[in-house]
């Protein structure tokens, strides 16, 4: 199964209206941020949700026992947030080392929240047990097409708002994000994947010729600590040539202070991800080369920027 330029389009008229149409702006010339951390729920998210629920209701298959989902905090947020504005009940399976910022959020959306294991497999593990144990929709972080494709309207409102641009750097984890916009970016630009080097599924994908286990770890394997890349992610990757940067801590870190010394832009270390390629230097533009960086993920604790 794959998600096609379609799928996406369908998306975005699905979930218009549920979802915010994130800003750009130009930060110098030729360097473009897409502000998704300004998406509901402080992340892209909520895109992927809305579809893989609206989709469900259409179909009928989104019952009175509401969702069950995993995640690292954001997609937990995100699906919660859904499953609230469409009056279903939501369970959400949480990894115990989730961020007291993330929990706090989860607990103001009327979610039943879990936490079990170390990290965001474990969780998953609890969920699927939960869906086949209750019935209910299981809502993926990241390899369902209904997922991609809602994570891909993106892409689409970049193509419409940021003019004519070469390159966009994205954040990779589970690769919900990379996959729908790599799918709706098409051949209209380089997409590139920016992974933490600890967690490097996307790498580690392209290298072995499929998706493989790994080791999770790092600053930012709260929001992006799958242990391997989704196979819808993997396809889209392949077909649109995706190019694979990995970032070290240090780098990680250093540009979220950037971010909110220069620009004032609170995010998480996973929505810095992207903009350590270019900031450390692992990522070097062109001369003229116009790039848009994805600035995906603000959920985190203020007091910790500075």
């Amino acid at each position: 199964m794959t998600v096609s330029l379609d799928d996406v389009q369908q998306a975005a008229e699905r979930i218009a209206g549920r979802v915010r149409r994130t800003p750009v702006i130009e930060v110098a010339p030729g360097l473009t941020f897409k502000l998704e951390l300004l998406q509901h729920t402080g992340s892209f998210k909520p895109r992927g949700a809305f579809n893989r629920l609206l989709t469900a209701k259409d179909s009928g298959e989104l019952t009175g026992q509401g969702i069950v989902a995993a995640s690292g905090g954001n997609h937990g947020l995100a699906a919660a947030y859904a499953a609230r504005e469409l009056g279903v009940p939501a369970r959400i399976f949480v990894p115990e080392t989730t961020p007291a910022a993330k929990l706090g959020k989860l607990r103001t959306l009327d979610a039943d929240i879990v936490q079990v294991g170390s990290e965001y497999a474990e969780a998953y593990q609890a969920a699927l047990a939960a869906r086949d144990e209750t019935g209910a929709l299981l809502v993926h972080a990241y390899d369902q097409p209904e997922v991609v494709a809602g994570q891909g309207t993106v892409g689409l409102e970049l193509l419409e708002q940021a003019g004519r641009f070469d390159t966009v750097l994205v954040a990779v984890g589970g690769g919900g994000l990379i996959g729908g916009i790599a799918t709706a970016i098409g051949d209209n630009a380089q997409v590139v994947g920016v992974e933490p080097s600890q967690a490097p599924t996307m790498h580690r994908a392209l290298q072995d010729g499929a998706p493989t286990d790994g080791p999770v770890g790092g600053v930012a394997a709260d929001s992006l600590g799958a242990r391997r890349l989704g196979t819808l992610a993997f396809d889209a990757v392949q077909e649109h040539h995706v190019q694979s940067v990995l970032v070290d801590d240090d780098a990680i870190v250093a540009a979220r202070k950037q971010l909110w010394r220069d620009y004032h832009l609170a995010t998480e270390h996973g929505g810095a991800v992207a903009w350590a390629a270019l900031a450390s230097g692992a990522y070097r533009p062109a001369a003229g080369e116009r790039v848009v960086v994805v600035v995906c993920g603000a959920n985190t604790d203020p007091a910790t920027l500075t």
